[in-house]
């Protein structure tokens, strides 16, 4: 597909991940449509925001609406439909999985069926997750300074490995992974997963239980009790979002190449950040140190998870330009020059 000017669909534009998207496409000339049921954190405060960014269509829908959200799409027109409307933690399937699945999985197949049905010919992205390769537990993994590193796979995890779906939200988001996958086999549709580690940036309104980047970075601004949950030697390759948005971009660009395919998109092994070495460079950030607690080990956390991005390489052309250092500072910047508001929403 050409860089020609084209009419995108965000659902979930709102949150963190929507809400920058969409900036660079309404930046870029293209036609942007919002869907989003602003249920989330900061979400009508990042509507506002996009508000001074330029012209787009926003509708407040629940994609758990079928008939809803097929309405949209067939209003909207859509070259391109970028899915990222989800429940995303961890701990908030383990209390409601029922709820977890209708908006992970329900609402997929509700996009889904409304592409087919209305737009057979859009582009469609999926943000899945590393959550679909459960927790490794026949992975070796070894301590690395300030972190756990995998010992045997140094490249990380890639796409051959075997799905093994733990807690409620890996269930919900690797069935719609699947349907997804299978909705290009079956009826053909121009879909691509992109398997997502941990994205961090501008605009995350990060809580406990999801975000931890911006929810360590809020706490060490605002002098909050921070819980580690484990040693804090858990890890993770770490990608800020300007790098997630050109990867968007290029799959986009390379659809006739990639579509039916399955990418781990992640920061990869060179961008691996432990939490003990987030609290590190928040204490230089700050000048203070800062107040740390710790408890028990949280069902389906991975002790570490790396991506190995080398597909997403050779079929996109595309890798992380952001190192972490450079990446930290960015949201940490971000994150004291909007204080004020953020302590409205935390």
């Amino acid at each position: 597909m050409s860089k020609r000017k084209l009419n995108f669909m965000i659902t979930g534009g709102a949150g963190f991940i929507g809400s920058n998207t969409a900036r660079r496409l309404i930046r870029d000339g293209h036609d942007v449509t919002i869907i989003d049921n602003l249920s989330r954190t900061g979400t009508e405060e990042n509507i506002r925001w996009l508000r001074g960014q330029g012209r787009f269509r926003f509708s407040k829908i629940d994609i758990r609406d079928a008939a809803a959200l097929s309405k949209a799409v067939k209003r909207a027109r859509p070259d391109a439909v970028i899915h990222l409307a989800s429940q995303a933690a961890v701990t908030t399937s383990v209390e409601n999985p029922y709820e977890d699945f209708e908006i992970n999985t329900l609402g997929t197949i509700n996009l889904l069926e409304a592409i087919r049905a209305v737009r057979p010919g859009a582009v469609l992205l999926f943000a899945s997750t590393n959550k679909v390769y459960g927790g490794l537990p026949d992975v070796r993994i070894k301590r690395a300074q300030n972190g756990y590193t995998f010992r045997d796979l140094p490249n990380g995890i890639d796409e051959s490995r075997p799905l093994d779906f733990h807690s409620p939200y890996g269930c919900s988001k690797g069935s719609a992974d699947q349907y997804v996958r299978d909705y290009h086999r079956i009826y053909g549709l121009r879909t691509v997963v992109l398997r997502q580690s941990c994205i961090y940036g501008y605009r995350q309104f990060g809580v406990e239980a999801q975000g931890w980047i911006a929810w360590f970075t809020i706490a060490a601004l605002t002098g909050r009790r921070l819980t580690i949950y484990g040693d804090g030697m858990q890890a993770r390759d770490v990608l800020f979002i300007d790098d997630l948005i050109d990867c968007y971009l290029k799959t986009i660009r390379n659809i006739d190449t990639c579509e039916g395919e399955i990418y781990n998109i992640g920061g990869g092994p060179a961008n691996r950040l432990s939490l003990l070495e987030l609290i590190s460079q928040l204490e230089s950030l700050t000048g203070h140190s800062l107040d740390v607690q710790y408890a028990g080990w949280r069902p389906g956390d991975q002790k570490v998870y790396i991506s190995n991005i080398a597909k997403a390489y050779r079929g996109l052309k595309w890798q992380p330009r952001t190192g972490v250092s450079a990446g930290l500072r960015r949201i940490f910047r971000w994150a004291e020059q909007n204080i004020d508001t953020i302590r409205k929403y935390i």
